[in-house]
């Protein structure tokens, strides 16, 4: 059985007089312990697929199941218990508290699963130490530089074991140097057995994922695994040699 499996979504905007067709009829399966990227220009209905993915909207018509489970059966309190536990977000934006240290960042989702105080410190901090950022878990957004903030995301993000880490445009906002660490970071995390699902515009992003969903015009354009490349642990930069 897939863990995540969407027959025949559409998603539909109505915007005055006019429709919208942001997905027409996308039938996709992505099973546990892949690597997948969503990728299309803008417009393509990729954001759109991943907000129904990860549950952040509903779609017009047809099926999501997640783990054999249909989504629209769901009232708001499992959706919300989903988005909490079951998926991970991983934002463009970091979207972090910019009062709160990096561990209190990482520790909110257990925060509002209700988890002690004992157990939120252990969790959080085992998280950090997988992003490699422990030495920096009293700093505060403002003293981390961008990757070291996207770290904090991913730990975020982590924290509560979810099936799924959903990634949008993670490297969006970081120069290409520190967009190579965070993705050696993904490639480690998948070997460690998560689920990722990145949405990317780019070429040179999606090339780290070992299967593409290609999106144009709200539907799947090509679905094709590839043989990844780009470091699995983050490797310096070489030196430019004067031309």
């Amino acid at each position: 059985m897939a863990l995540i499996e969407t027959r025949d979504l559409w998603k539909t905007y109505v915007m005055g007089e006019e429709e919208i067709h942001a997905l027409r009829g996308v039938s996709i399966a992505i099973d546990k312990g892949e690597y997948v990227a969503i990728m299309g220009p803008s417009g393509s209905g990729k954001s759109t697929l991943m907000n129904l993915i990860g549950c952040l909207d509903t779609p017009s018509k047809g099926t999501y199941l997640l783990n054999g489970n249909e989504v629209s059966q769901m009232n708001d309190n499992e959706l919300a218990r989903i988005r909490n536990e079951e998926i991970g977000f991983v934002f463009q934006t970091f979207n972090l508290l910019p009062r709160a240290t990096a561990l209190h960042n990482v520790e909110l989702p257990l925060v509002y699963a209700g988890v002690s105080k004992k157990d939120r410190l252990e969790r959080a901090k085992a998280a950090l130490d997988r992003v490699e950022l422990t030495q920096r878990m009293n700093h505060r957004p403002n003293e981390l530089s961008g990757g070291q903030r996207q770290r904090v995301a991913i730990a975020r993000a982590l924290v509560n074991n979810p099936s799924i880490l959903l990634a949008d445009e993670p490297t969006g906002n970081l120069d290409s140097k520190t967009g190579v660490e965070i993705m050696a970071l993904f490639a480690r995390l998948h070997e460690a057995g998560n689920t990722i699902i990145l949405v990317t515009h780019e070429a040179d992003i999606a090339a780290y994922a070992h299967r593409v969903v290609s999106i144009r015009d709200g539907q799947v354009e090509k679905d094709y695994k590839q043989t990844p490349h780009g470091p699995t642990h983050a490797a310096p930069v070489p030196a430019q040699t004067p031309a």
